[in-house]
């Protein structure tokens, strides 16, 4: 992979907006205090569409270590290591989906990466939540109906956002 500076000051403007936007953006999942939906992901994902996975893989490990050890540092490792979990979930599917950059593949590669993250996700919270709830995992698995829901919200909100902004910003960049 060949970088270029534009792609590397891009992408970090892109970091500097996920963690401004996990500042800026938080708003918690009633039913269950410990989720919170963040619009931190939705520069990731758009550098994600624009260079590639290994963008978002990158800016998602620094954004979620930031926001692991300031706005959440109450989840601690677990916070970090699931949202980094989120993050590859995501870019992942749409590295590989969204190689030929027409509108279909955006589309299919975003609903596919919404749809296996949220997947993605019911595996990590079955064996990291019973940790970090300190709880069995019949009590997680009670409570899965509503961690599939607000992984659905956040992922879907987020997916929404990043795709209308992908079609400016390519225009743009």
């Amino acid at each position: 992979m060949k970088l270029n500076t534009k792609q590397i000051v891009i992408s970090g403007i892109f970091a500097a907006l996920s963690v401004a936007l996990i500042y800026l953006v938080r708003i918690p999942f009633p039913p269950l205090p410990f989720l919170e939906y963040d619009a931190g992901d939705i520069p990731i994902f758009l550098c994600t569409y624009l260079y590639g996975p290994v963008f978002g893989i990158v800016i998602g490990v620094v954004a979620s270590v930031i926001q692991g050890l300031t706005v959440s540092a109450s989840s601690g490792w677990i916070g970090i290591l699931m949202h980094i979990f989120a993050i590859i979930g995501y870019v992942l599917p749409v590295g590989l989906l969204f190689r030929k950059k027409t509108f279909k593949n955006l589309m299919i590669s975003a609903g596919a990466a919404a749809v296996f993250t949220v997947i993605f996700m019911i595996i990590w919270n079955l064996i990291f939540t019973p940790i970090f709830m300190n709880a069995p995992i019949s009590a997680v698995i009670e409570l899965m109906p509503l961690i599939i829901l607000f992984n659905v919200i956040k992922v879907g909100i987020n997916t929404v956002l990043a795709v209308t902004l992908y079609k400016i910003f390519n225009k743009i960049l």
